[in-house]
């Protein structure tokens, strides 16, 4: 019998946001479009909101029959395992190898994950599939200096719809510095690609800017108790705890660091923003948590609301910030493909993946174009606390107060 994640479904979206159960498409034209993320695991809700964000863009696509005579399918791969109790570089390097063998797929969206995106990055370069990531943050992977290691074709295949740690990480240690007033704090990582480069980032503009650092410890994902060093953080007396990572350890740090130090600031990067955080961490623990993400805080501004209004008609929850640039990750996808088959090409991978290296294309959050390495030529970040919690008792989510706090403009 196969497990779920044997098992290769080649999909409309609309059936995948539904019911899941197989059906034909029939058109005479059909592509495929890949998605990896870890909907096994800690973060398994908040790649929901990002996989139904996508999803959405392409139905919209299909209901208005297809691209340049094109329908679009959906494969859906899942890189979290129950062993990991979150994602698995393993797995997610497994699912590229199954998207690079599969000539229908002309592109993909995803990870979530950085740490998923190290292990994908190469495999899909060698298979010159482009890849847009609507969250992973780790500014290596398309860093030019480890281009050998994360592209080693050449050519660019991994996009992003957010910008990087390079800059979420500085920008929080200036509101740390600026508007918190904080002098003193500790660095907490949870050992994984993106905690430790995020958290790396956090701490050098921190001690640039003068704040002093108390400290560091390395968390294990997978322990349950981080009473021992939270404790020890206690005795320091700094003013502010960060965190560097994602919801596996980050649920147990937001819920125990507020037991023992209750009124600490507390922050973190995208990593802590989140309906994982909120569910595992409870309230009032959750609650006044500063977080930054790696994009322009879109819901409540009026040009998002119809994107809003209709991820809840269909999804009937709330969407986060990363549904909008995963939206927007798939818009850059169909504007590729639209072009290509204007143009004359054959859509295929490769000259998919040259024409979103071209994009100038009209999103939810601007015009989102690529500099050579992949990286979003507009970087923005926003930080803020999670001031409110809205929705049901199961489902709720933070309402983040996130501002922009750091703008970069490219071309």
């Amino acid at each position: 019998m196969l497990s779920r994640r044997a098992l290769l479904i080649y999909l409309p979206a609309a059936t995948l946001a539904g019911s899941y159960a197989i059906r034909a498409f029939a058109a005479d034209k059909t592509i495929t479009i890949g998605i990896n993320l870890p909907l096994t695991g800690a973060d398994a809700h908040d790649a929901e909101l990002i996989k139904d964000g996508a999803l959405l863009a392409i139905d919209e696509a299909n209901a208005k029959g297809g691209v340049a005579g094109y329908k679009i399918n959906v494969t859906v791969l899942d890189d979290g395992t129950a062993t990991a109790g979150q994602y698995d570089p393993a797995q997610a390097a497994t699912n590229a190898r199954k998207m690079v063998s599969d000539t229908s797929v002309v592109a993909a969206i995803g990870p979530q994950m950085s740490g998923s995106g190290k292990a994908m990055s190469p495999i899909l370069s060698q298979g010159n599939l482009a890849i847009v990531t609507p969250s992973s943050t780790n500014p290596d992977i398309t860093d030019p200096k480890f281009a050998g290691q994360y592209r080693p074709a050449g050519k660019a295949i991994y996009f992003r719809t957010v910008t990087t740690d390079a800059f979420q990480g500085p920008n929080m240690a200036n509101y740390f510095f600026e508007t918190l007033k904080v002098k003193s704090l500790y660095v907490l990582d949870d050992s994984g690609a993106y905690g430790v480069g995020i958290a790396d980032a956090f701490q050098r503009q921190a001690e640039k800017r003068g704040i002093k650092v108390l400290g560091r410890d390395q968390l294990n994902p997978k322990e349950a108790d981080y009473t021992t060093v939270l404790t020890k953080i206690k005795s320091l007396s700094p003013d502010a705890l960060y965190y560097g990572g994602v919801a596996q350890a980050g649920v147990k740090v937001v819920k125990q660091s507020y037991d023992i130090m209750p009124k600490i600031i507390r922050a973190g990067g995208d990593g802590c923003y989140g309906a994982e955080i909120l569910k595992g961490a409870g309230f009032p623990a959750a609650e006044g948590l500063y977080a930054t993400i790696a994009a322009p805080n879109l819901l409540d501004n009026p040009d998002a609301k119809p994107f809003v209004d209709a991820f809840v008609k269909k999804y009937s929850q709330q969407p986060e910030n990363y549904s909008i640039t995963a939206y927007d990750a798939a818009l850059v996808i169909i504007d590729a493909v639209k072009r290509v088959a204007d143009a004359g090409k054959e859509v295929n991978r490769a000259n998919v993946r040259d024409a979103i290296q071209t994009s100038k294309t009209k999103t939810l959050q601007g015009v989102v174009s690529f500099d050579d390495n992949g990286d979003i030529t507009n970087r923005e970040v926003s930080a803020g606390p999670m001031l409110a919690l809205t929705g049901s008792a199961d489902k709720r989510i933070p309402a983040f107060a996130g501002t922009l706090v750091g703008v970069e403009t490219g071309d």
